[in-house]
């Protein structure tokens, strides 16, 4: 169990954000946005009809193939509009993209460098041969949010596989 909290623990650590540029002034401020990031495992329950459907739920434990859910939930407490605010998700090296994510994730393969869809972008190996990007090659999850209301909160997530 230690080492799923410790691997679990280091996925929730591995958000990070990147918001517009505040004034020398504002930053004393309180952040506008909050970002609370979680992982979820995937469990299909019937209800009393009979009927299935998926939830999250906290996952207990998993095993190499096991798909996760990494998710961030974001809320801007402020007053103001905010623009243009980014939230970037590292995938660290225990689990790889899902090959169902959505293909309009922006994703780097290259640590963050460059950005774009997953079908435009290659990588580069030793030999220097190019070859197109797959979903192992993800490094990088990104979304930039364009607006974000005073009050307003949402949630980004995307799915992976246990390496």
């Amino acid at each position: 169990m230690k080492t799923v909290t410790t691997f679990l623990l280091a996925c929730a650590a591995a958000v990070s954000l990147t918001a517009p540029v505040v004034p020398l002034a504002a930053q004393d401020a309180a952040p506008a946005i909050s970002v609370d990031g979680d992982i979820k495992s995937e469990k299909t329950v019937t209800d009393a009809d009979g009927k299935s459907r998926v939830e999250l739920v906290d996952p207990a434990s998993f095993l190499p193939g096991d798909r996760l859910i990494f998710g961030q939930n974001y809320r801007n407490s402020s007053t103001e509009v905010v623009t243009n605010f980014t939230i970037t998700n590292p995938l660290p090296e225990a689990v790889r993209l899902a090959p169902d994510a959505d293909p309009a994730l922006e994703v780097s393969v290259d640590g963050g460098k460059t950005w774009g869809l997953l079908k435009t972008l290659s990588v580069t190996a030793s030999d220097g041969t190019s070859r197109p990007a797959t979903h192992a090659d993800v490094t990088h999850v990104r979304w930039v949010l364009a607006t974000i209301a005073p009050g307003a909160s949402g949630r980004v997530a995307f799915p992976v596989i246990i390496r």
